[in-house]
Formats: C-alpha cells, structure tokens, sequence
C-alpha cells in the first residue's frame, strides 16, 4: 500500500521550516479468507480480528453447502464453489477503503485448492495457502462429495507438474508472494501434495514454506492453532508491512 506526502510549512521565532507528514494511503490492504470442504469461517473470523489490526480490511464467509447453506452440501461442486469464491473476491475489493491492488487471500485445503484458480481470475498479490488440497481437473461438475476418496488418496500420492493439473498450472503463473504451511503428520494431504505445489511456483516473487511440527489435518489441538496463527499473522504483518515502506528511500544519515 502506497504512502502519501505533503509538505508543510512550521512557523517558529518569525521562521518557516519546512516539513513533510507521511501518512498511509487512502486505502488499505484487502485479506480473503477461504475455509475447507466442511468447515466454516469461525476459526478464520480470530484470525481475520487479529489481521485487521495490522490495518486490513479482511472478509470471512462461508461456501455454498456449509452453516446456513448446508442443505446444499451434497449437490455442491467444484465449480460452484470457485463462483462463492470469485463472488467474495469481488465484494472485498470493491469495498472503498481496500486497494485493489493489494489484496492476500489466505485459504485451507479445498480452499487451498481453489485460491490459485480464484489467482488466476483475479488480482492476488499474496497467496497464503495451509494444507492446499489437490483434485484431478476430470469431473469438475461432479458434486464434491461424490469424488472417490481412495483413488483421491492415491492421486495426491503422484509427484505432479502444472501441465498435469490445472490448481498446479495457476501455481506457475503467479508472480506474488506465497505462504506454504504443511501440517506433519496430515492424513488428507501428504507431504508430495505440498512438494507438488512448492515446485509449481517457479515465478512466485518469494515462497516461504512452513511445517507445523506434530500437527494433523485440522490442527486439533490448540497448540497447533496458535502455531499457525503465529506464522501466519508473522508473514502477512512481512508482506504488508514490507510493502508499505518498500519505496522508501533508504539514505545513509549525514554525520556531523
């Protein structure tokens, strides 16, 4: 997020000094955040509490077929929930205090997935991505629920290339900064899923890939929780941080 300058003039003893304030754009950062397949935003809305108050603006939903919209949870398909999810997308960055140019979206596992297609579409300049999951592109419209879980399983076992996936292609072509967080002991997502993904981002501007010792899928425990949510909210304060002074003119001071 850019900065703003304005030169002022200070009167003292019948003197004009010159001045300059330095105050953060009009506009500030825009944080998407995206559950997985059977979650919900509860536990994003902590994280997303604690974010904006590094001055974001961030957005929690909920996918079509969870909380309120269960009813729809065996009907939902892969290509219902990357519309949710540009939908989102779309309301976040046409709020009036977010720039549109510097927006995160941070997603878990099917979210995960989704967020490099939802890159691909629209402008994302971080991508903080925990346990992303991993789907072949066959099947797209078949309802999420009914994918065959073994030969899921299987699949995300493979060592894969972005020509042999589409989530592993949008990889390729982003040039953001990413955020890789891999759970070690992860029973859905192993650890070729996460090599898979840190190797298709070959253009990323920076990768950052962590892994949270003894954590399961769904960090169970609370230890677990708040390892995450402390590298997490340590990346995201680095990237927007980062991009605020990164134009700043770092001159060597004058000695006298």
């Amino acid at each position: 997020m850019a900065t703003q300058t304005q030169i002022i003039s200070i009167e003292v003893d019948d003197e004009a000094l010159v001045g300059t304030i330095v105050s953060p754009g009009t506009q500030l950062p825009g944080i998407l955040f995206i559950h997985g397949w059977g979650g919900s935003q509860q536990r994003d809305l902590a994280r997303a509490k604690g974010i904006a108050g590094l001055g974001c603006i961030c957005l929690t939903f909920d996918l079509r077929g969870h909380e309120k919209n269960s009813a729809a949870y065996l009907s939902v398909n892969r290509q219902h929930s990357l519309d949710d999810i540009l939908a989102a997308y779309d309301h976040l960055a046409s709020h009036p205090s977010v720039d549109p140019a510097a927006i995160a979206v941070i997603a878990t596992s099917y979210g995960g997935y989704l967020a490099p297609l939802l890159a691909s579409l629209r402008p994302v300049k971080w991508l903080a991505l925990r346990a992303p999951a991993l789907y072949w592109d066959e099947e797209w419209l078949v309802p999420k629920h009914a994918l065959d879980r073994l030969k899921l399983a299987h699949y995300r076992q493979q060592v894969l290339h972005p020509q042999d996936n589409r989530a592993l292609a949008a990889c390729a072509e982003f040039s953001g900064d990413v955020l890789l967080v891999e759970s070690e002991q992860d029973d859905f997502v192993p650890h070729q899923v996460l090599m898979n993904y840190r190797l298709a981002f070959t253009n990323a501007h920076s990768l950052t890939h962590r892994v949270l010792r003894g954590a399961d899928h769904a960090l169970s425990s609370d230890n677990c929780q708040k390892a995450y949510t402390s590298v997490l909210t340590t990346w995201i304060n680095e990237m927007v941080v980062g991009d605020r002074v990164g134009n700043y003119p770092h001159e060597s001071p004058h000695l006298s």
